[in-house]
């Protein structure tokens, strides 16, 4: 099964496949919008949806490793660099959702609202850092800062997904909804958890031994913290 996957992933028509699913939200988006069927609010809808999906799109980019490594899906490594720029593409449609539905592309406006409004500041910055990566997520950009300095850089993304479910999290707090932002945060925490254990078990060869060792010491504090049972 693994094989026949990566055989597929492999494929000429993979990428495109990708790709074209890759459009799929934003046909949604558009389909719509132009059919009036966003609900009283179409330009929140707008503004939420694309929010959405680019939190999405970077949980599949960091699922991508483990799924590489965990599961030998090697041939997920080719997509990467596709599936990490349309995360920066629906993180700019939310950004232009949000500049010209809710600020009328006032740029006064716009640049006054971030400075003032601490969650809007946070999802700007991350759209910023994103960016950066995507201008230097090509082979020339490699060649020009060297691998070690371009891997360095690209870790941004760890930040840019704290960012994300902190920005997320603001904007729900208003109306005490927290129960997708709960969703996205145990999934990222998940996917950076992975990457967490993995240097830690990696670095040095006893690195497991010394994982199983900080787990027992937490499990044995957390029992003598327990109350006696009556």
């Amino acid at each position: 099964m693994r094989r026949a996957i990566n055989r597929f992933l492999g494929s000429p028509v993979a990428k495109p496949l990708w790709f074209f699913l890759s459009l799929l939200p934003l046909v949604w988006l558009i389909f719509g919008a132009t059919s009036d069927s966003l609900g009283a609010n179409p330009a929140e809808a707008l503004i939420r949806a694309s929010g959405d999906w680019t939190l999405r799109a970077l949980c599949l980019v960091l699922a991508i490793t483990p799924l590489r490594s965990g599961a030998g899906l090697t041939g997920l490594a080719r997509f990467r660099r596709m599936a990490g720029l349309f995360v920066f593409f629906y993180a700019v449609l939310h950004l232009l959702a949000y500049g010209w539905l809710d600020m009328g592309l006032d740029l006064d406006d716009i640049a006054k609202d971030i400075a003032k409004r601490p969650f809007i500041l946070v999802g700007f910055s991350a759209i910023v850092l994103l960016m950066l990566l995507a201008l230097t997520s090509f082979h020339r950009a490699i060649q020009w800062m060297g691998a070690a300095r371009w891997k360095r850089l690209h870790s941004l993304v760890y930040g840019i997904a704290m960012l994300a479910i902190l920005h997320f999290f603001w904007m729900r707090a208003a109306k005490h909804n927290f129960q997708a932002v709960a969703v996205y945060a145990a999934v990222l925490a998940s996917l950076l958890g992975w990457r967490v254990w993995r240097w830690m078990t990696q670095r040095e060869p006893g690195g497991m031994l010394r994982v199983r060792a900080i787990w027992q010491r937490l499990s044995q504090a957390a029992q003598s913290r327990r109350p006696p049972s009556a």
